[in-house]
This record gives structure tokens, C-alpha cells and sequence, in this order.
């Protein structure tokens, strides 16, 4: 060994203890897997019906006191997904309010139950549906 190398400790440089090098390949590891997981649970899949939480969007975005007015539903629409179309219906009473262009018929889709207001102070059950596609 040089004279140089003995006295800067060239031999020495860069070197980390076994056990720490393993720790921190492990939270590394780990790191990487928990952050794997939880961006393949947000992408949206085939099997997945966006349709559902987007429902439950809509009529709280809707609801004023639990009553849903037609008149807003078209005001509405940004509930979907980003980078997806969304058509909103809501169904009362022989009568049917659309928003949003005509889906196609691979459109997830999904309903719920709500209270809708057709005149003042005249409430009737009715159907709030959302479909869903790209």
C-alpha cells in the first residue's frame, strides 16, 4: 500500500456495516412494495365499477338536505373519474331528467334510491343513475 493511501484511509472509504446495509435494503424494500400497492389500487381496472362511487358523489353533490333537485343535475356532471365520460339520470314519478352525453353500452353503471323535490314543497321517491365509461 502507498504511503498516500495508508495516511487518507484509502482502504477504508465508502465502507457500511453488514447488518445496517441490510436494514436499510429492507426499508427500501418495503418502501417500494407499500407504494407499488397502493398505486395499483388507485389505477382503474376493467373489473372495476366506477360507476358506484361515482353515484354516491352525485347525490351527496346533489342532495340539499337529503332532497335532490333536478334542476341542478346537469352541474353535476364533473363527479366522474378524471379522463371519463358520465351521463347522470334521475327517474320520478313517470318523469326523467338526463345529463351528460348518451353512453354507450359498455358503460359501468350503478342506482341509488333518493328523495327528489318536483315542485316546491313536493317530494317524491326517485332513482338516481350514473354511467360511467371512457
Amino acid at each position: 500500500m502507498s504511503r498516500w493511501s495508508a495516511e487518507h484511509g484509502v482502504g477504508r472509504r465508502g465502507q457500511v456495516e453488514p447488518l445496517a446495509a441490510i436494514v436499510a435494503v429492507f426499508a427500501v424494500g418495503v418502501a417500494l412494495s407499500a407504494y407499488a400497492g397502493v398505486l395499483d389500487a388507485t389505477l382503474p381496472t376493467p373489473d372495476r365499477n366506477l360507476a358506484e362511487p361515482t353515484v354516491e358523489r352525485a347525490e351527496r353533490a346533489l342532495a340539499d338536505a337529503g332532497v335532490v333537485a333536478p334542476d341542478a343535475l346537469p352541474a353535476r356532471l364533473e363527479v366522474g373519474p378524471d379522463d371519463y365520460r358520465v351521463n347522470l339520470t334521475l327517474d320520478v314519478a313517470g318523469r326523467t331528467w338526463h345529463a351528460g352525453p348518451t353512453p354507450p353500452p359498455r358503460a359501468d353503471a350503478a342506482a341509488r334510491p333518493v328523495s327528489v323535490r318536483v315542485a316546491p314543497g313536493r317530494v317524491r321517491p326517485g332513482q338516481l343513475r350514473a354511467e360511467v365509461w371512457t
